[in-house]
């Protein structure tokens, strides 16, 4: 098993060098693919350059293993925001065995970030979009400024603002591919029970989103699955996909 932990850095100079490709291109070619098929082309168009976004929550693990068949040495950034289960980070070790991952890196957020502007460790409880800027948005903005393109788990069978998400959609400079995008829950379900993928811990106890400890609740009776993140407040999206991440901060 390998997981590095990586250390706040600036981007590399050649990185607003890296060729731009096309997205609608992209999205024409990949029109009537399946999700292997969309992780092969992102891999392939951009060899090294592309990166998956992984929070090892209750469905990563479907992206994650094709992802793994196709080339298991594929960066996966997992963000590590310090207030994350103790069942998401055992998961983790257990899927990255499972699975053969060679180059998990576990990005952390500023330490000066965090000692100038959660101090307290209580930014979660009152400001929680200012938790998430500095916590994920803003160490997952500064990794990728190093690569060309990412791939996300988001579904649209996962509503909200997902439900018309595009297979290639731009992010700034980058590229970012969904290779899950068209697929339904029955298929998800099916990838995990063919492939032997083991569920997430807390799914046995009835929470069907995880993501960190204070802003994360079993969904009502009901409820769609993501009702259970933010509950009772407006916010369904942590920032890292509601439009281009920002430059990072020097």
């Amino acid at each position: 098993m390998q997981v590095t932990t990586e250390e706040p850095r600036q981007p590399e100079p050649q990185t607003a060098m890296l060729p731009q490709i096309d997205a609608a291109e992209f999205a024409v070619r990949l029109a009537g693919a399946n999700p292997r098929e969309i992780v092969e082309a992102a891999v392939e168009a951009m060899p090294g350059r592309v990166a998956v976004v992984s929070s090892f929550g209750t469905e990563s693990a479907v992206l994650l293993k094709f992802v793994a068949d196709v080339d298991p040495s594929t960066p996966v950034l997992f963000l590590d925001t310090q207030w994350l289960f103790k069942e998401t980070l055992a998961y983790r070790d257990a899927l990255i065995e499972r699975l053969k991952l060679t180059d998990v890196r576990t990005v952390a957020p500023s330490p000066s970030a965090l000692a100038l502007r959660d101090p307290k460790r209580e930014l979660c409880f009152r400001d929680r979009d200012a938790c998430c800027g500095i916590r994920k948005v803003e160490p997952l903005a500064r990794e990728l400024a190093a690569f060309g393109g990412w791939m996300s788990g988001r579904k649209r069978y996962q509503g909200g603002e997902r439900e018309d998400l595009p297979v290639v959609e731009t992010d700034g400079p980058r590229l970012k591919f969904n290779p899950l995008a068209r697929l339904t829950r029955a298929e998800l379900n099916f990838t995990f029970t063919s492939a032997r993928l083991p569920r997430h811990p807390l799914q046995a106890l009835g929470f069907t989103s995880v993501g960190c400890t204070p802003c994360t609740h079993r969904p009502a009776q009901g409820a769609t699955e993501r009702n259970g993140r933010w509950s009772g407040l407006a916010k369904t999206e942590c920032g890292i996909h509601t439009g281009p991440l920002p430059r990072p901060v020097p």
